[in-house]
């Protein structure tokens, strides 16, 4: 199995690349959002998935781990195969995906081109009680890193105290959506155990 791949991009389009890995060119299949992380870059690191079938081995790569998590299980999905996998991916970031999923949100993963109305409640079906065990892929959040830093603290404290971590995680989402820029870890803290 080729768990990750590091070199020179050798081709850049937006569904795939060419590696230079010691002067063999790997090419890898890569989502969107992998595509805007690495477009500015030369030298790259993908973790990567080899999907055998008996015709073809085909390499997929991701500029995260978080992508990677949730690839793996998007095709562990019944009807759902790596270039729907890759499709959602290039809809949806994993913390998207991740919060789309915990929310029951059919019309946000319908949305995606070729994954209908069955397949975006399967997918939510399957891995609802799976992806909320992830630490891995955090929601991020509109109002940006101030809130992430503040979310994983708060997140990291409510666990210690012995609130379920997708209570929380609900919850958290909820205040600072509501909330301004400069609320504290404590007042995060305190709301989300008046709520709890």
């Amino acid at each position: 199995m080729i768990d990750f791949l590091r070199g020179k991009l050798h081709i850049k389009e937006p569904t795939h690349v060419v590696i230079d890995v010691g002067g063999v060119g790997y090419k890898v299949n890569i989502s969107l959002n992998t595509f805007s992380e690495i477009k500015n870059r030369e030298d790259i690191t993908l973790s990567t998935y080899l999907h055998v079938k008996e015709d073809s081995h085909t390499l997929f790569g991701f500029s995260n781990n978080s992508e990677k998590i949730m690839f793996l299980h998007l095709i562990s999905i019944s009807g759902v195969g790596p270039s729907t996998g890759l499709m959602i991916q290039s809809s949806l970031s994993a913390s998207e995906l991740k919060q789309a999923i915990l929310e029951e949100n059919v019309t946000t993963i319908k949305s995606v081109k070729g994954v209908g109305i069955k397949t975006a409640q399967r997918i939510i079906l399957e891995l609802k009680d799976k992806i909320a065990k992830i630490d891995d892929i955090e929601i991020t959040d509109s109002v940006g890193n101030t809130h992430n830093t503040i979310k994983s603290e708060a997140l990291s404290a409510l666990s210690t105290l012995g609130i379920s971590r997708l209570v929380a995680e609900k919850q958290i989402n909820m205040i600072l959506k509501n909330s301004d820029q400069d609320i504290t870890v404590e007042e995060l803290i305190k709301k989300v155990l008046k709520n709890a």
